[in-house]
């Protein structure tokens, strides 16, 4: 199957901590960082989901914010920091390029505005900011 999400990281599962109708999974992905995930716990019944699990965590460009640094007093629990690796305009929006640790490359789909608001070239530092609720996860 193909998708047209760009971001799709390969990753293992660490925990997950069930709720009433939601859980939350925390994924480690190469280059020992973590994200989280909130999805169904049908979804983590139907993947058959625990600890030690192989997944694939994928976030829809759109979904991927950028900052200079890391952000406190958020309820965005993954904060990925990394560094521009390229950054393309259009008349609009944008897609920026990160490198994370690990080797793993995001794609965000940002305004042109914030991308010279906030001064993003290759080589930038910056943080990806993704909502747990974003992250859907599959398995192989």
């Amino acid at each position: 199957m193909s998708l047209s999400i760009r971001n799709q990281i390969p990753g293992t599962v660490t925990a997950v901590t069930p709720g009433e109708v939601m859980a939350t999974v925390k994924v480690r992905i190469e280059g020992g960082q973590e994200l989280t995930a909130a999805i169904t716990l049908e979804a983590v019944r139907e993947l058959g989901l625990a600890e030690g699990s192989a997944v694939r965590a994928m976030v829809k460009s759109t979904e991927v914010a950028l900052a200079t640094g890391r952000v406190s007093g958020v309820s965005i629990r993954n904060q990925l920091p990394g560094t521009v690796s390229d950054v393309a305009t259009g008349g609009a929006m944008a897609t920026v390029k990160v490198a994370v640790a690990g080797g793993q490359d995001l794609t965000a789909a940002i305004t042109r505005d914030a991308v010279g608001d906030l001064g993003l070239t290759a080589g930038a530092p910056v943080v990806a900011l993704i909502k747990a609720t974003e992250v859907a996860l599959a398995t192989a």
